[in-house]
């Protein structure tokens, strides 16, 4: 994370503002000869106020009493006047940016207080004035302290603001990774499972078939160690955010197949190749991840025969109307009174985040085997003429 500017050194403070104090007091001095000469206790006092800056960062709190108490001393002992205010209205204006702000205004309403009290005694019209303007410019310091803190404030609220966006942003991908890691896995093991079933039940009664089920099996746990190896990666940050292109519609039937070889019917209705090819990539993946789930639980679960996977496309051109519907019917034994699981809840999410929306429904088949239906709506935001752009 970018580091913050603090302002200049606090040593480069206090030597520059010593220096200026100790060098503009001689040479004022010079020409006030009315006064008490500088002696050694005089530059005490004029690098007391310098090194009470010193403090802005530990002891916040102290540098400005210090300061002012340096500054009364000073004009008290009767030396020549000079630049020696210049740590004091440094100090005043650190400690209102630091957000000591009543400790500010009451050293500052003090000082004010001194002036008009050794104007009023003077009984000189133009002391008077000069109080007056010490004065405004005391408030003038305090509200750019002020004006200094609110701005640091600001700069504060939008670096945090920027970092909790980016931490959302970091654990919304890696809450999507998580769903395709749980779709993946759980489609892959169940093909495997059930074809191994099928290979331990076939190995004995019909050994030409063996060889087949164990290829289905070696092919599929392949391509599923292939796809999680990528995602862990990315959840590990040593890969990057995109690493392998996200699946598409053009890969629903591969999906369908590998159903068909866990002993289920499958029935597929897909919109020309041409109208799908041209939907956003974030809808094709949505899409294919609703399937991919749906026919998993249609395996795993239902105990059904068939299952038909239809994918409508209404609207073709950039309207508000356009979206994708998503249906899978089975006719197994349905879902009705289950608890949602960690697939139903990711496939819900998948359609939330595009817009649309999830229904799971009865079909009213002939019992035992009432049927089961996953309806998936995705409204379709058409990009705009030209190539799609990459994920970032």
């Amino acid at each position: 994370m970018q580091r913050r500017f603090r302002g200049p050194p606090t040593a480069a403070i206090v030597v520059a503002v010593a220096i200026f104090e100790v060098v503009g007091t001689v040479f004022a001095s010079a020409r006030q000869p009315d006064h008490r000469p500088l002696d050694a206790l005089a530059f005490v006092l004029l690098l007391a106020g310098p090194a009470a800056l010193s403090l802005r960062r530990r002891a916040p709190l102290v540098m400005l009493p210090a300061a002012a108490a340096s500054v009364a001393a000073y004009l008290a002992l009767g030396y020549a006047w000079g630049p020696v205010f210049l740590a004091l209205a440094l100090a005043i204006v650190l400690s209102a940016a630091a957000g000591k702000r009543w400790q500010t205004w009451a050293v500052a309403g003090a000082c004010a207080a001194v002036l008009v009290a050794g104007a009023a005694a003077s009984g000189d019209e133009f002391a008077v004035i000069r109080a007056f303007a010490g004065t405004s410019w005391l408030a003038i310091l305090v509200l750019m302290g002020e004006g200094i803190r609110l701005r640091t404030e600001r700069v504060a609220e939008r670096h945090r603001q920027r970092e909790a966006r980016e931490q959302a942003a970091r654990d919304e991908y890696r809450l999507a990774l998580a769903r395709d890691i749980h779709d993946v896995v759980a489609h892959s093991l169940s093909l495997i499972n059930v074809r191994a079933s099928v290979a331990l039940h076939l190995g004995e009664k019909d050994p030409d078939q063996f060889r087949p089920a164990l290829e289905a099996i070696k092919a599929a746990s392949k391509d599923s160690l292939a796809e999680i190896r990528q995602l862990l990666g990315v959840l590990r940050e040593d890969a990057p955010l995109s690493p392998a292109p996200p699946p598409r519609l053009d890969r629903i039937p591969g999906l369908a197949n590998d159903a068909r070889r866990a002993g289920l019917e499958v029935s597929l209705t897909q919109p020309e190749a041409a109208a799908a090819q041209q939907l956003p990539g974030a809808v094709q993946e949505a899409a294919y991840r609703i399937v991919q789930e749906a026919l998993t639980n249609v395996v795993r679960h239902s105990g059904a025969r068939k299952a038909a996977v239809v994918l409508a496309l209404e609207g073709t051109t950039p309207t508000s109307g356009s979206q994708l519907t998503v249906t899978i019917d089975d006719d197994g034994a349905g879902a009705a009174g289950v608890p949602e699981g960690n697939g139903v809840t990711g496939m819900r999410e998948r359609a939330a985040a595009l817009g649309g929306s999830l229904h799971l429904a009865t079909l009213n088949l002939a019992p035992p085997h009432p049927g089961w239906r996953v309806r998936a709506v995705i409204p379709v935001a058409w990009p705009p003429a030209g190539p799609e752009r990459e994920a970032p």
